[in-house]
């Protein structure tokens, strides 16, 4: 009987937090639809946000209230790590990944995956160094192998932030491929990257610190084992679409697809993101085009979107919620502000570097290097790996560079990106 208790109160609590959540992102829509009219994402984080610092603020003025206490403990209770790393992502991925023309894709493909690959490394790299100089500058004696960390988690950017903008502001075909179909692909690299950084800096619980072959072999395992499954479950979902004429169950083999590929990721320690990326590019161009109807194509389509409208909302309503719980100090608040201009800088170079070292300026419209750079944008993976770090002394100030870099990321560059495209056409 107590069990049985026991299960049905965490089941209650996890019901009323998914029910807090939807409620609070559905009335911050609503706002945002009818007072702000911002992109949707960008007003759902920025209401939370606000509503976050009014928090602190009555928790100042009045604190017999308790609201610390109580948010805190709603916020601690939600494994924000987990429930987007294990949760959210998969499906976020592989509906963004449905949408892209993958024809557009390939005529892109060096750039992509050099942005991907040689982009995400060179990032983490002037990150790493940048910050660990300006740290010890600054007073803070923070070893090198932690902003390394900094820099893998911060230097890939968010498809999720990215694929919500590029609907927002209707960009051309031709560079809508390019900003996601990197975004997709190096956050599969950044998140490989990351756990790599982590092992060095010897914060992998249960592991040793990783030697150089070790991490070559930790990168290559996880890229090419999310390659392969994706590939492989794509196929055979494919191959059961083909089979098959029901459009609800064409819709069930979709939601298989991902559970399934990045369930098995995970337990094989291949990466999971990169795997439904490439199984959402396979159905979404060869699935749709030769496994479906147009009626069940566009059944599935629509679902999808649907989805990942709401996922995006709870996922940036989260963002702005969980800034709450870091209880930054001045000097930590001050190098959080210093992080973005290095940041910024480090993707241009990112950018910069591998476009024209392979002379690929000129297959893109001109302005194609600001653009990447300030359309780059950070979001809830960077928070997201930020948090799932184990304790340690200078965890908090890594948290506030992390969300400084975020909220500047979506608030600002999110906000006039748009200006910038419009500049260049």
């Amino acid at each position: 009987m107590t069990s049985v208790h026991f299960l049905y109160s965490r089941a209650v609590n996890l019901f009323d937090t998914a029910a807090i959540l939807t409620v609070l992102a559905a009335a911050f829509g609503v706002f945002n639809e009818r007072v702000l009219r911002l992109p949707s994402t960008i007003g759902t984080m920025l209401i939370a946000l606000s509503v976050s610092l009014l928090a602190v603020l009555l928790d100042g003025l009045f604190p017999f209230w308790g609201l610390r206490a109580s948010f805190d403990g709603f916020l601690l209770g939600i494994d924000f790590n987990r429930t987007l790393m294990q949760g959210m992502l998969s499906f976020l991925l592989f509906a963004g990944a449905l949408h892209v023309d993958l024809e557009q894709l390939l005529k892109r493909r060096w750039v992509i995956l050099s942005l991907a690959v040689f982009g995400v490394l060179i990032s983490t790299a002037i990150v790493g160094a940048a910050t660990y100089f300006l740290l010890r500058l600054a007073g803070f004696a923070t070893p090198p192998t932690l902003c390394l960390v900094f820099g893998a988690l911060i230097s890939p950017t968010d498809p999720v932030a990215v694929l919500g903008l590029l609907k927002e502001m209707k960009a051309s075909p031709e560079l809508e491929a390019q900003i996601a179909g990197e975004s997709l692909f190096n956050d599969g690299i950044g998140v490989v990257v990351f756990l790599a950084a982590v092992a060095l800096a010897g914060l992998a619980p249960g592991q040793a610190e990783l030697t150089a072959s070790g991490v070559a072999a930790l990168f290559m395992r996880e890229v090419l084992g999310g390659i392969a499954l994706g590939l492989l479950s794509g196929f055979l979902a494919y191959r059961a679409l083909l089979a098959v004429k029901n459009h609800s169950l064409e819709l069930l083999i979709t939601l298989a697809l991902v559970l399934g590929c990045y369930s098995l990721c995970i337990h094989l320690h291949a990466s999971g993101p990169i795997a439904v990326v490439l199984a959402g590019l396979f159905i979404g161009n060869h699935g749709k085009r030769f496994a479906m109807s147009e009626d069940g194509a566009r059944r599935i389509g629509d679902f999808w979107n649907l989805l990942d409208e709401f996922l995006n909302a709870l996922l940036f309503l989260l963002v702005g919620l969980e800034i709450f719980i870091v209880h930054p100090t001045a000097p930590e608040i001050a190098a959080g502000l210093v992080a973005i201009p290095v940041v910024l800088l480090a993707r241009f170079a990112a950018v910069g570097l591998p476009i024209s070292a392979l002379n690929l300026q000129r297959e893109f419209a001109p302005g194609i290097i600001p653009i990447l750079t300030w359309g780059g944008l950070r979001g809830g993976i960077s928070v997201a790996l930020a948090l799932s770090l184990p304790e340690f002394p200078g965890k908090r100030l890594l948290l506030t560079a992390t969300f400084a870099v975020v909220l500047f990321s979506v608030l600002v560059q999110g906000l006039s990106i748009g200006r910038l495209v419009r500049r260049y056409r």
